[in-house]
């Protein structure tokens, strides 16, 4: 099995010693020729795991992931967004004593 891409990093510092991390696998398809291989990613925060399934095998199949994909990244660039707003809010803010 040879992948096109493969990525795995872990979401923590080493010095949390949290195990924190996400897989990104896509298998290569021989140049478009097999399509029914591992299109994956993987996030597990701790004990909790969740792996997501990308399947190229018919043209629906194909739609539908790339849907999915780009939802995700919109999601979670939208979540980093508000986050990083809450986090200066947070940086800024003086208690009224």
């Amino acid at each position: 099995m040879a992948f096109t891409f493969r990525k795995r990093a872990f979401l923590n510092s080493i010095t949390t010693g949290h195990t924190s991390y996400i897989v990104a696998e896509v298998e290569s398809s021989a140049d478009g020729a097999y399509r029914f291989g591992n299109y994956l990613l993987t996030i597990a925060d701790c004990k909790r795991i969740i792996r997501l399934e990308f399947p190229i095998g018919s043209r629906r199949a194909r739609r539908e992931s790339l849907a999915k994909i780009n939802l995700l990244h919109n999601t979670i660039t939208s979540f980093r967004d508000a986050l990083i707003k809450e986090i200066e809010l947070a940086e800024n803010f003086k208690e009224n004593k």
